[in-house]
């Protein structure tokens, strides 16, 4: 069994794939828009060019997203998707990079399980928690 974050981000997935890219490396897989759907009858309004769905691998792990009904505001509530990092270098800059346009509401620091945890709330409104493996 394998479960997949599927996130819905309401009309700003475009702007999401290129921040994820450029902040954690992440890397599009398959990226379809709402024009390719075989029954445009089931299209919102005004959505053509708006992200149907994209498979984004990141590291070992794939994360899949969309536009979902491209109106509203993403609500991210009650999730968080947690990265692990080789290193506290790799932690500082991931942490960094998902910082930037967010809001840290851990700051990323050595804990009693890692050398480096901490948690921030990215510009989409996304959790993320960042750590480095576990304290020998």
């Amino acid at each position: 069994m394998l479960v997949q974050p599927y996130l819905s981000f309401n009309g700003r997935c475009d702007e999401a794939v290129k921040f994820y890219q450029s902040a954690i490396g992440a890397e599009v897989q398959m990226l379809m828009r709402f024009k390719e759907a075989p029954d445009q009858s089931m299209v919102p309004p005004g959505s053509a060019d708006k992200v149907m769905h994209v498979s984004l691998r990141i590291g070992d792990s794939l994360v899949m997203a969309s536009d979902g009904g491209c109106s509203g505001t993403a609500a991210f509530s009650g999730i968080s998707l947690s990265l692990t990092a080789a290193d506290d270098a790799e932690a500082d800059r991931l942490f960094a990079a998902l910082a930037d346009g967010g809001q840290v509401t851990m700051p990323l620091a050595k804990t009693f399980f890692a050398s480096k945890f901490g948690m921030v709330t990215d510009r989409f409104g996304l959790n993320w928690m960042v750590m480095t493996g576990q304290q020998g």
